[in-house]
């Protein structure tokens, strides 16, 4: 298994999600940290979203309402770019032609690290597996490999200018805690992730009892990985795709 190096130089990362708020409770923290260090962090939001939220009545305004809470969550975290795909709230399946979107804008921004939603469901706690969470991890999956790296494949995108590209790294977060294979310590950026998280606020009908139960998952998250107590940190399956250790075909 391929171990991400320590102190690892991250230039570019593009995180998908299936809904709108996905990203801030999985890996803001991350994202936040790479950012201060100077990196360019993209969004990709697969669903419009438009299942969420709590308040019945007229619901046309929900999927604006969601982006622009992601709008403002990546702009705490220091993300660039945010891309919504528009796929159905609660439809979001695995094909060729969302596939084939999400190969696109891998090859146009050509990642050092792509960062999705974890395919496996988590029995110890399904909340975290909702089937747009498990088809979001498949179709980041198909496209890292062996699509956006296959110059035969999407022969279009080629076409148009956009080369094939071999991602280095795939990070999954809300990943069953026996796939956890790397933890990331985001202390100092504790208060940025819950106030990306917070914008979400069509989501959250008790603030506070979502705060308190973010703080405890991120500090059972650092008690689990070794990290000193009263740490936070975000935990994910780090996979290597295209590393020094890896062999094309193998």
């Amino acid at each position: 298994m391929s171990t991400f190096p320590a102190g690892a130089s991250v230039k570019r990362v593009l995180a998908f999600a299936a809904h709108p708020d996905d990203i801030d409770f999985g890996a803001a923290g991350t994202l936040a940290k790479w950012a201060g260090q100077g990196a360019e962090v993209t969004y990709c939001i697969m669903t419009d979203g438009d299942a969420g939220g709590f308040e019945p009545g007229d619901r046309s305004g929900v999927s604006d309402l969601r982006s622009s809470e992601q709008r403002a969550a990546a702009d705490i975290v220091g993300a660039g770019q945010v891309h919504f795909l528009g796929e159905r709230d609660g439809f979001l399946a695995v094909g060729h032609e969302v596939i084939g979107r999400v190969v696109e804008l891998i090859r146009r921004v050509r990642p050092d690290v792509v960062l999705s939603m974890h395919p496996e469901r988590n029995w110890s706690r399904i909340q975290a597996s909702h089937p747009d969470h498990l088809a979001c991890g498949e179709i980041v999956t198909r496209a890292v490999y062996p699509a956006a790296e296959n110059p035969f494949a999407y022969p279009e995108l080629a076409a148009g200018g956009l080369e094939a590209y071999k991602v280095p790294w795939l990070w999954f977060y809300g990943a069953p805690t026996e796939r956890e294979n790397h933890a990331v310590d985001i202390t100092r950026e504790l208060d940025r992730k819950l106030a990306a998280i917070r914008v979400h606020a069509s989501q959250h009908p008790d603030i506070e009892g979502m705060d308190r139960s973010v703080r405890g998952f991120l500090q059972e998250n650092a008690q689990r990985h070794g990290l000193p107590a009263g740490a936070s940190a975000e935990a994910f399956h780090v996979v290597g795709v295209n590393t020094p250790t890896t062999i094309a075909g193998f």
